[in-house]
């Protein structure tokens, strides 16, 4: 993508002023999104992303400048302008380029950019052409998305790296109306993986039953009552509870500045027993995973809490200097505009020995929370408020009927150690998941868990 003795200049270039570090990232994407809405193809857009970012270390500061001027002048007048920033005794020297080794873990069977567009909407109308067999389903809004990410990574310590990330989407939008009320149903599979992931492991077709299925539950389920009471959250998409309450604050751009509840609580207890929480940037095709992180590093399968016992946090390298702690292989970022900090990348509550069906039925009376919704979280306290897209009362331990309108509300800290049950079988979800480096591909996951007690809001009467 660049020739190394470009590369090489530039990385000096940057440290002239008195940088201790030097870092180049260089981004060539290409873009793929269709949107189809109600059967008429409403948006079809391609895009391109061509540029690099050059970062400078001086002490515990940053300084991070990005161009779409890639030739060999515009790298240059981008690094003198990192350089203008920094003022500081001594200049540190550059150390030859050395090619880094690694496994790739992602293979791509079919690039999403060899399929023509009309297999991509084939996809799409068969998807469509489901939800028009619910009546009550009055619009779709069905999605394909494709991503091919090139990127190269250097910096002043001989670092030099090159990777391809090929990431594909599915989306299915269900609305169901009853002419005063709407409900959706919402289905969003993904992998870092190219068109074999919807003409091999996933059918468009199901997804659209199951969006259009929860959608139409929900328009005739009765509120959700309010109060204090046991909660069963099921597995993928109830990971997103742990990601948001929890993961965020176990990130090193909350806890270095000490703004994060789990700040200095290493080897401390912060969870039940029965929790062990794990961010794996290594596992195969995962929507989360990368072969590399957006700092050149190898990725790793990190035990956040192992049988509640907090064990590390997800540390960036700049956040690594602020901490006085190894990186983890967490630097990651939306592209060349924005500095790399610590991110999520495949975050999730490992399995544990717990049946599924005695969950439920020793709970008393509660809330089923099949899938969750979006929320907010405070990462300085660990407060959220979370939405439950599909939810059901449980009575005397039996599942009666669906709920609609149900928020989970509560702290992070807290809920960690009021999980009193953890299930056996793991699903993952994907999302975009957002903070200061941008918006990134994340997995969430756990299997069925229940909370003993976590205050559920609602509008509903009490039963």
């Amino acid at each position: 993508m660049l020739d190394k003795r470009i590369i090489e200049a530039v990385l000096a270039e940057a440290l002239k002023t008195g940088g201790d570090f030097s870092e180049l990232f260089l981004e060539d994407r290409v873009n793929h999104a269709l949107t189809m809405r109600s059967g008429r193809m409403d948006n079809v857009n391609t895009q391109r992303l061509f540029g690099a970012g050059i970062r400078v270390f001086t002490g515990l500061r940053a300084v991070y400048v990005y161009t779409n001027d890639v030739s060999e002048a515009g790298l240059g007048a981008c690094a003198k302008r990192a350089a203008a920033a920094v003022s500081a005794a001594g200049m540190a020297q550059t150390a030859p380029l050395a090619g880094l080794v690694y496994e790739n873990r992602h293979i791509i069977m079919e690039a999403p950019s060899k399929v023509t567009g009309a297999r991509k909407a084939e996809k799409m109308r068969a998807a469509q052409a489901v939800l028009k067999q619910y009546p009550e389903v009055v619009q779709g809004v069905i999605s394909y998305s494709d991503s091919e990410q090139r990127v190269l990574i250097a910096n002043s310590e001989g670092l030099f790296c090159e990777d391809t990330r090929v990431y594909t989407r599915f989306s299915v939008n269900a609305i169901a109306s009853n002419g005063t009320e709407n409900q959706t149903g919402h289905v969003c599979p993904g992998a870092m993986q190219g068109f074999e992931l919807l003409d091999r492991h996933v059918d468009p077709e199901m997804c659209a039953h199951r969006a259009a299925k929860t959608a139409v539950m929900m328009l005739h389920a009765p509120l959700c009552p309010a109060g204090q009471m046991p909660v069963v959250i099921d597995n993928g998409f109830g990971g997103v509870i742990f990601h948001e309450a929890c993961g965020h604050s176990l990130e090193a751009t909350s806890v270095a500045p000490g703004n994060s509840e789990f700040a200095g609580k290493l080897g401390q207890k912060i969870a039940s027993d029965k929790v062990t929480a794990i961010d794996d940037g290594t596992i195969p095709n995962a929507w989360g995973s990368e072969n590399l992180d957006d700092e050149g590093m190898k990725p790793t399968k990190l035990v956040l809490i192992e049988n509640g016992i907090l064990k590390n946090y997800m540390i960036d390298r700049l956040n690594a200097k602020k901490m006085g702690m190894a990186p983890t292989g967490s630097g990651r970022r939306q592209g060349y505009m924005f500095a790399p900090t610590s991110r999520m990348r495949n975050t999730y509550i490992a399995s544990g020995t717990d049946g599924e069906a005695e969950m439920i039925a020793t709970m008393g009376d509660g809330l089923y929370a099949r899938s969750m919704g979006g929320g907010s979280v405070n990462p300085a306290t660990g407060k959220f408020n979370f939405a439950v897209a599909e939810g059901y009362l449980v009575k005397a331990g039996r599942i009666v009927h669906p709920v609609r309108g149900a928020s989970l509300i509560g702290r992070g800290s807290e809920i960690l150690l009021k999980i009193d049950r953890v299930g056996r079988d793991i699903q993952m979800a994907q999302g975009m998941c957002g903070s200061l480096s941008g918006s990134v591909p994340t997995n969430v996951g756990q299997p069925m868990i229940r909370v003993s007690s976590l205050t559920v809001g609602g509008a509903g009467a009490g039963e």
